[in-house]
């Protein structure tokens, strides 16, 4: 007598409700771990990217803080410039005319002057003021003329125009100066003919 055929694996599954019903199980509950995955991806992008949101705020609010004052300080910078030169004149005058300058007029300068530079120190508005023969540094200067200086190197500074200032290491307004160039003809007239080769 023959036997029926051993069942293989297909068509033992085909004919199994219970293993076709494994096999749904199985794709539904891969399935919900890949949305689990990706919503959790999600999650994380987002968290991250309000912890980047959060730092560039916090960044900006201590900018704010660090540079409110720069737009003030620029407008003051004149008053400076103007305190200074008065009282600059005034000492720099004949003693006729000095001594003419009522001396509560000059202390009341000298006094706006110096609360004028505490308020600058307190709000971090610092000078910068480079001496005759330092080196040009166009972070920090802006040349306002190239001249022929024999004593002085080229590119250094001769002399000051107006002197500049920065806030927190931001140059709200760079000093203005001279600045050496190279001799063009040490030796001599340039159109001279002792200069001319006449091989």
């Amino acid at each position: 007598m023959s036997q029926p055929p051993s069942p293989t694996p297909e068509t033992a599954s085909a004919n199994d409700p219970a293993s076709a019903e494994e096999k749904t199980l199985d794709k539904l509950l891969a399935e919900a771990q890949a949305r689990i995955d990706e919503q959790r991806d999600a999650w994380l992008r987002a968290v991250a990217e309000t912890e980047n949101i959060r730092k560039r705020a916090q960044a900006d609010v201590a900018a704010a803080h660090k540079f409110g004052v720069e737009r003030f300080a620029e407008g003051l910078l004149p008053v400076m410039d103007s305190l200074e030169a008065a009282l600059a004149v005034a000492a720099d005058s004949p003693p006729a005319l000095r001594d003419g300058l009522a001396p509560t007029l000059r202390d009341g300068l000298e006094l706006t002057l110096r609360q004028l530079k505490a308020a600058f120190q307190k709000a971090n508005l610092v000078e910068v003021a480079p001496a005759a023969g330092d080196r040009f540094d166009p972070h920090q200067h802006q040349a306002m003329a190239a001249v022929e200086a024999e004593n002085a190197t080229p590119n250094s500074i001769v002399s000051i125009v107006l002197k500049g200032y920065c806030l927190h290491e931001r140059i709200v307004r760079p000093a203005l100066v001279t600045v050496a160039k190279a001799l063009e003809n040490k030796g001599g007239n340039p159109n001279s003919d002792s200069n001319v080769d006449t091989n």
